[in-house]
């Protein structure tokens, strides 16, 4: 009896829209903490997570970073760096009160938007943030004018919103949101407030929209996107949501750990892309955990490219060197 060949297993598609994971300003947070430990030595802390991302804390942890919720666990005289996402006003003057030596690492597009905030309020308008509760940009920004802003997460909430002045309205957002999120909720508070001042999605950095721009470019290909990201990553978080908008399943993994063999099934082209904080690494390693279970093709699909690159703190920058005239 002759026995029949086996039938090659079919290739699958793997696109990789680009841009991914790391943004100009993830990058400068880390290496602002990896110089600091350079320089100085362990311990250094950090307020909150540097980024949202677990492989990321856990590798600066391994090389002698501290990462606290508050100041009231850090040391007197130590030195900390405030993370990413900004923190409120109260909080440095609460460190420069205990004498602690501080790093800002605050991303300089978090930091546009808390000054929009403090020339909107100390102009005698109300700011009206669109963000998620709780999200530590959102703190950080509220905390630049605690008394005059108001916090809005969806259209629903703009029609029982009650101002001060109508007239003396500015409104911002937290800069990881979704575009068409953002888009919404401010036109639903034009109609409501036609003398509202804002910037439409302009506060969402190019990141974050290059990378839904990106996934949204190749969505219509995919049976399966895959975001690498932490769970507490608001960027990363809005790729799934785009996605499933989409139609398109879509998986939210940490790393490559986490694939699902389930979700392969039926799934010939399979989108792979990762959140702003996500290191790149990580998706290589979830590109051979998709090559590991069967034949693929890798392409990548380049929307745009990033050239955006953010100066270090002057004091973490290196010196010039000292050349003839």
């Amino acid at each position: 009896m002759t026995q029949e060949p086996l039938a090659a297993a079919p290739r699958r598609r793997v696109l990789l829209p680009a841009p991914r994971s790391f943004c100009a300003g993830v990058e400068r947070a880390i290496e602002i903490v990896e110089r600091l430990l350079q320089q100085h030595g362990p311990p250094v802390y950090v307020r909150n997570q540097i980024v949202h991302n677990a492989h990321v804390v856990a590798d600066l942890e391994s090389r002698g970073a501290v990462f606290v919720g508050e100041l009231d666990e850090v040391p007197d005289d130590a030195l900390v760096v405030f993370s990413a996402h900004g923190v409120a006003p109260a909080v440095e003057r609460e460190a420069a009160g205990r004498g602690l030596d501080t790093i800002d690492a605050t991303c300089p597009l978090v930091a546009k938007v808390h000054a929009e905030a403090k020339r909107a309020a100390d102009g005698g308008d109300t700011v009206i943030l669109i963000g998620h509760e709780g999200h530590e940009e959102v703190v950080g920004t509220i905390g630049v004018a605690p008394d005059r802003t108001l916090l809005v997460e969806s259209v629903g909430e703009v029609a029982n919103l009650r101002v001060p002045d109508a007239e003396r309205l500015t409104y911002l957002s937290q800069t990881t949101l979704a575009v068409t999120e953002v888009e919404a909720i401010a036109e639903a508070l034009k109609v409501r407030f036609p003398a509202i001042k804002g910037q439409g999605a302009d506060d969402i950095c190019y990141a974050t929209t290059n990378r839904q721009a990106a996934v949204a470019a190749v969505v219509d290909e995919a049976d399966l996107v895959l975001v690498v990201g932490s769970a507490n990553s608001s960027n990363s978080n809005r790729l799934v949501e785009l996605a499933n908008s989409a139609g398109v399943a879509a998986h939210l993994i940490e790393d490559a750990a986490a694939i699902d063999p389930a979700w392969l099934i039926g799934a010939e082209t399979v989108a792979v892309t990762a959140g702003a904080s996500a290191p790149p690494r990580l998706v290589d390693d979830v590109v051979r955990a998709l090559a590991a279970l069967g034949p693929i093709e890798v392409v990548e699909r380049v929307h745009t490219r990033e050239t955006q690159e953010f100066l270090l703190p002057q004091r973490l920058r290196p010196a010039a060197t000292n050349r003839p005239r």
